[in-house]
């Protein structure tokens, strides 16, 4: 007997973490929230994506030294593909958290009127780094520079996650 599905819960809020050109930081950031809300619990309240602020590698994975250095660490990026940044997304995403200052601002300049206040820098969650406001690209840089991405992202995910069990992540990710 064929039996229908229930929908899925809509989720309680959904985050889209931004860098360049979403093949390094940006997917690196959704891999390893994913993997910590999963283990919080909180896999189905939340809804993770990320974008580009720009266009340049739309439809590609992830940088290959990006998804090498998250795989070992138990993240895989394998499923993931590059888009831009859409004007929707002010309306789509409760939070849109920038890697770096220049994505914030850009975030901003492309807010529509009155969605500015979804745009905050993931590193506004860190925890153990909290001196560190942005996350460095690492992608013309040696191998350390990912581990280093990972080793901030991880942190400021582990922030975002523990605020969202306080009940408290729709914080903006600036305190």
């Amino acid at each position: 007997m064929w039996m229908k599905k229930r929908p899925l819960p809509e989720p309680e809020l959904r985050v889209l973490m931004v860098c360049s050109g979403n093949i390094c930081r940006s997917p690196t950031a959704e891999g390893v929230l994913r993997v910590k809300l999963q283990a919080a619990g909180l896999a189905g309240q939340v809804a993770v994506d990320s974008a580009g602020t720009h266009g340049f590698h739309v439809s590609e994975p992830p940088d290959p030294r990006a998804r090498r250095h998250a795989l070992a660490r138990g993240y895989d990026l394998s499923k993931q593909r590059a888009r831009r940044v859409e004007r929707e997304d002010f309306e789509r995403f409760d939070r849109l958290l920038a890697m770096d200052e220049g994505h914030r601002l850009w975030l901003l300049d492309m807010a529509p009127a009155g969605l500015e206040g979804r745009v905050g820098m993931l590193m506004g969650f860190a925890l153990r780094h909290a001196g560190q406001t942005e996350v460095p690209d690492p992608y013309y840089g040696a191998a350390q520079g990912f581990e280093r991405v990972l080793d901030l992202v991880e942190d400021a995910c582990d922030g975002l996650v523990a605020d969202l069990l306080r009940g408290d992540g729709r914080s903006s990710g600036t305190s």
